[in-house]
């Protein structure tokens, strides 16, 4: 019992307390603490405290490039793990004995010695094997019920799995909709927009067609009058009964020569074009109703 309790001491002396495992490559500060050369390197890569850092254990200060390899322990580690570990019923480390008992009220194993201890005296024991019987049921009842609430959190994680790849799906599916309907209402637009300019630059031309005529047609009565005017004139300049020669002919000429003011544009041109400018007015509310219908946020946004 005492030799497996120091082979145990020595098994612990080699253990580095920043991994909890046997020293590699063991490194001395000048504390005399020591720890594994990686462990505390990257200790001192961690710290916060360059280029001086506090001991792990003592938190004497060193600095990285003052550790020193342990050669000693390094060889002592070694002869450690050859020992084999302890195995089989653990001893009381306060009385060294086997863990025989154990005590209901403070829920540990004891020895004979603890038993009879004030610390145990009046307290309700078992045998550490019947103890552990009734433990195992208890924990397989605990497992049974940890398992089934393990399976449903599975469950409900399948399920929300589930759900989400359905609802990726349904905004996959709503993502390629709003692709092809906003390239249908381009080109939509698009069209409409080569229509509606189309016609405007066939009303244009049309209307340059008849102003051109109208004024043509203008500057050709304006042409006659004013070549009537100017031939009377002159015959207001002749003497008396030179003027009164074919008078009748020129009064004649006088009162027939009327303005006849033609039309310039039609009704009908006049109605395609009141025609046009209606159909364009009612673009503008539709596309302000439209865009504000995809502008504004929806409830779950706010």
């Amino acid at each position: 019992m005492a030799a497996r309790s120091r082979v145990k001491d020595l098994q612990e002396a080699v253990i580095c307390s920043i991994c909890l495992a046997y020293f590699n490559d063991p490194v001395i500060l000048k504390c005399g603490h020591n720890f594994c050369r990686s462990c505390i390197s990257q200790y001192c890569k961690e710290s916060k405290t360059s280029p001086s850092y506090p001991c792990p254990q003592c938190r004497e200060p060193f600095q990285e490039g003052e550790f020193q390899p342990n050669r000693q322990l390094r060889n002592v580690v070694e002869i450690a793990k050859k020992f084999p570990e302890p195995r089989g019923k653990k001893a009381c480390e306060k009385h060294e004995e086997l863990l025989k008992l154990f005590c209901e009220v403070d829920q540990t194993p004891i020895c004979v010695v603890c038993r009879e201890s004030r610390s145990h005296k009046d307290h309700s024991v078992l045998p550490v094997d019947e103890a552990a019987v009734d433990y195992q049921e208890k924990i397989r009842i605990r497992l049974e019920s940890l398992k089934k609430e393990r399976d449903e959190i599975l469950s409900y994680k399948s399920s929300g799995e589930k759900t989400s790849q359905e609802l990726l799906k349904q905004l996959e599916t709503g993502r390629q909709k709003i692709v092809a309907d906003f390239q249908q209402l381009r080109q939509f637009l698009e069209e409409q927009e080569r229509l509606l300019l189309a016609q405007l630059e066939e009303l244009n031309k049309e209307i340059e067609k008849r102003r051109d005529e109208y004024v043509a047609k203008l500057s050709e009565e304006l042409s006659s009058f004013s070549s009537l005017i100017s031939e009377m004139e002159q015959k207001c300049q002749l003497p008396a009964c030179e003027f009164l020669q074919d008078i009748k002919g020129t009064l004649s000429r006088c009162e027939t020569e009327k303005f006849q003011n033609p039309v310039a544009f039609s009704s009908d041109l006049k109605w395609r074009i009141w025609e046009s400018s209606q159909r364009n007015a009612s673009v503008e509310p539709i596309m302000k109703k439209f865009t504000d219908s995809l502008s504004s946020k929806p409830q779950w946004d706010k």
